[in-house]
């Protein structure tokens, strides 16, 4: 009667799948000797590969000799003794065996005999040693075991009789890590519907058990979370973050198999950095929320301390890449990497191929826009090259001017907007993100449309005093792109079916901009940003209802210049927006000339009665009054309304 460790066998293999090059591998080492060292991160399948290699071996009539190090008490009489070495021999978890790495190496292996194939399984590859040997180069074959690939996640998911319609979710929150994979599969057979991490039963940490084991200490984990929330990790970034003397932390990272080195630092595999992620944001919000802020404003720095601007925009690719695949939002969660495309600018001939790419996809009357700006700005273009140069395809972000008017009819809306809500004052910039293409995928993901988002982001983190309105009317779909907008502080306007974006970047600092970014992130609930907009007529009246309700509580509850960047920037501590608004009217008409301001004080301020009254208190008559009061009025507005966009 077959026991019921044969049964879980069975039952293992047959959802066995992909692996199809390392099994290949090893067959045609069977019947010979030598050593295959199978190596990966916890969760990946190791243990699973060599019950596989078990049953192709058997089909062969060869039994094998497993050895796992968590069942042994570790030392040398825990192997089988070269005497009684089978022709295959299996040791798994062989990280535990590596306080006896060299005696193995230099000892027992080579005692054993010439006919011995060894399999060899552990989270690290081979040392240092075993690869400075050029005899072991020789007989060993080396396997380094990663993430299922997506045909073969797909083909997991197919034989666990997942609906094809869970596939893309499920593959996207483990990244075709097999354990991970198999917590979500079972999640959802137990009728869950997961969309990250933290929805697994029992949470990341279970999951992170597995994966990374046990951490030595709490400053150690430090370092694993500040490594798993940057984008990549240096010595001074982690010192930054984690304090003074990382110097052991970040060699203990480095060390660490889930993690891997870039030109730019150390970054972990994505499972490892989900679930790391997961698990702070779970067990302790608040330093969550901390580190992410920390992070955020240290990306912002090392980026505009970036002189280069190929750089620049390479560190912004990998982070909307790395930050797209875990997006709420679906316009950013397909940005896939640029992989040798690159942004360029425009050069000699690259014109007729713009003009046509765009004819092609978005019709004639918009090629003809391109071509008219591609004459007015060429300096604003970037073009998005593959390997030999070739255009792929094309972004442009437009400085407008008042003579531009005429040029092309969005950008003449983009332009009266914000003569509207907020004209641009003298040596302040207007720009306009207007055109987007790829030449083979249009708007849908591509490289190409990678570049253009990092470019984007870019330009609002290096965002300058200098710029009062940015426009994004580069998208045709607008559904798609406006959650993603918003998220960014961009407000669509115009009653158009293509949306146009607008953001007055005069209406918060800095860090208040970073604030909104951070909220948005981590999914924090978004504090209204100062600055309800109003356009001219809309703010003048607004002043005169103030004015008129200034006593009247119950009135100026719903005047909208309480939400106004102004008054957000005057109010103190204990001070209602109410409260604010009045002081702020009292300063301000504090600076009109002398005749103006005892008009709107006796009117308005602290009136002495009926306007007629008031009339007769100043020696004029009635008419002549209301036209002083109303060009008092006027002339508090003009101030008011300069105060605001400050």
């Amino acid at each position: 009667m077959p026991s019921l460790g044969h049964t879980l066998r069975e039952l293992r293999l047959r959802s066995f799948t992909g692996r199809d090059d390392e099994v290949a591998l090893f067959r045609d080492a069977l019947g010979g000797s030598g050593v295959v060292f199978v190596h990966g991160p916890g969760g990946v399948g190791k243990s699973t590969l060599l019950d596989v290699f078990a049953e192709v071996a058997a089909g062969k009539g060869v039994e094998p000799v497993r050895i796992d190090a968590r069942h042994l008490a570790l030392g040398r009489s825990a192997l089988p003794a070269p005497a009684d070495a089978p022709s295959l021999l299996f040791l798994d978890t062989y990280e535990l065996l590596e306080p006896l790495d060299d005696w193995i190496r230099e000892h027992y292996l080579p005692s054993l005999p010439a006919s011995c194939l060894v399999v060899i399984a552990g989270r690290r590859g081979p040392g240092p040693r075993w690869r400075a040997d050029p005899a072991w180069r020789t007989v060993m074959e080396v396997v380094a075991l990663g993430n299922l690939s997506e045909r073969d996640g797909r083909a997991y998911l197919c034989a666990q009789e997942v609906p094809e319609e869970e596939h893309e979710r499920l593959l996207k929150i483990s990244s075709g890590h097999p354990l991970t994979l198999s917590m979500v599969v079972d999640a959802v057979r137990r009728g869950a519907s997961p969309r990250t991490l933290a929805d697994l039963p029992g949470g990341a940490a279970a999951l992170l058990t597995q994966l990374i084991g046990d951490v030595p200490s709490a400053r150690h984990r430090t370092a694993l979370e500040v490594c798993a929330l940057l984008l990549v990790t240096t010595e001074d970034l982690l010192r930054t973050l984690a304090g003074d003397d990382t110097g052991e932390l970040f060699a203990w990272l480095r060390a660490q198999v889930f993690v891997d080195e870039s030109p730019y630092g150390l970054y972990p595999h994505d499972v490892v950095r989900d679930a790391v992620v997961a698990d702070l944001r779970w067990r302790d919000p608040s330093r969550y929320a901390d580190l992410y802020r920390r992070k955020l404003a240290l990306f912002q720095g090392q980026v505009r301390a970036t002189a280069d601007e190929r750089h620049r925009l390479d560190l912004m690719v990998m982070t909307v890449v790395l930050n797209g695949t875990r997006s709420r939002f679906a316009a950013l969660a397909s940005l896939p990497p640029t992989l040798r495309t690159h942004a360029d600018s425009l050069r000699e001939g690259d014109q007729p191929e713009i003009v046509a790419m765009t004819a092609r996809w978005q019709g004639h009357d918009q090629a003809a826009s391109v071509a008219r700006w591609l004459q007015r700005r060429p300096e604003a273009f970037r073009v998005f090259r593959t390997g030999n140069g070739a255009p792929q395809g094309f972004g442009a972000c437009l400085d407008l001017a008042e003579a531009d008017l005429g040029a092309d009819p969005r950008t003449d809306a983009m332009w009266w907007h914000a003569e509207e809500f907020g004209p641009p004052r003298a040596g302040e910039r207007v720009r306009a993100w207007r055109f987007f293409l790829d030449r083979d995928h249009g708007q849908r993901p591509s490289p190409s449309l990678t570049l253009f988002v990092a470019w984007q982001m870019l330009e609002i983190v290096l965002i300058g005093d200098d710029t009062a309105w940015t426009f994004v009317d580069a998208f045709e779909d607008g559904a798609l792109w406006t959650p993603a907008l918003k998220s960014l502080g961009f407000r669509a306007v115009g009653a158009s079916s293509r949306p146009l974006f607008a953001r007055d970047w005069r209406r918060a600092d800095v860090e208040e901009y970073t604030d909104l970014l951070h909220a948005n992130q981590i999914g924090a609930p978004v504090r209204q940003e100062p600055g309800e907009v109003l356009s001219r007529p809309e703010f003048t009246e607004a002043v005169r209802s103030a004015l008129r309700a200034l006593h009247s509580p119950e009135l100026l509850h719903h005047n909208p210049l309480l939400r106004s960047r102004m008054v957000a920037r005057h109010g103190g501590a204990g001070r209602t927006p109410a409260e604010s608004l009045r002081e702020l009217l009292e300063d301000t008409a504090a600076g009109l000339k002398p005749e103006f301001r005892v008009l709107v004080e006796r009117t308005f301020l602290r009136p002495v009665g009926v306007q007629e009254r008031v009339a007769e208190s100043l020696h004029l008559s009635f008419n002549t009054y209301r036209r002083h009061r109303d060009k008092a009025v006027t002339h508090l507005t003009e101030l008011l309304w300069e105060r605001d966009r400050r």
